[in-house]
């Protein structure tokens, strides 16, 4: 099994934030469990080398359903599903992603105003993995949506 793409880690991490305030690390470690992931793909690393590579998606899947208002920030590094979530999770869906997020007015916003080339998953593999980080400043020439927030 290989380390699913941001979308498809979205109704998990979505289900671990409804149980409470999570960190992703905690959060990545019982989606990992649930998908039955082995050590080594919990610790397979981005090729910068800075950060691991289902933290990387776990970041994505938040961040993308902070902007739709399913994930709140009480504080920094810290997160958990709002009503909107708790009440989308209500409903039993088969998959969140980003069509499912479309239907929330901030998120259609948001993306509407970010270039869908931006998308992680649909950048070239080697940018995606080196720049297109939560925790990191893009240096490329491409703004990535988490930076086009600021």
């Amino acid at each position: 099994m290989s380390i699913p793409d941001y979308q498809t880690l979205m109704l998990p991490v979505l289900s671990v934030a409804a149980e409470g305030e999570r960190r992703v690390p905690i959060a990545a470690d019982k989606i990992a469990d649930q998908l039955g992931l082995s050590e080594e793909e919990r610790e397979e690393m981005l090729p910068s080398g800075k950060q691991r590579l289902l933290h990387n998606r776990v970041h994505w899947a938040k961040f993308y359903m902070s902007k739709a208002g399913l994930i709140d920030t009480p504080r920094r590094g810290v997160f958990t599903a709002s009503e909107a979530g708790k009440q989308l999770l209500a409903t039993q869906p088969d998959r969140v992603d980003v069509e499912a997020l479309k239907q929330y007015p901030a998120f259609a916003e948001f993306y509407g105003q970010s270039a869908t080339a931006n998308e992680p998953d649909r950048v070239p593999a080697a940018t995606r993995a080196t720049s297109l980080t939560p925790r990191r400043k893009n240096r490329s020439m491409r703004p990535s949506p988490f930076l086009m927030q600021r």
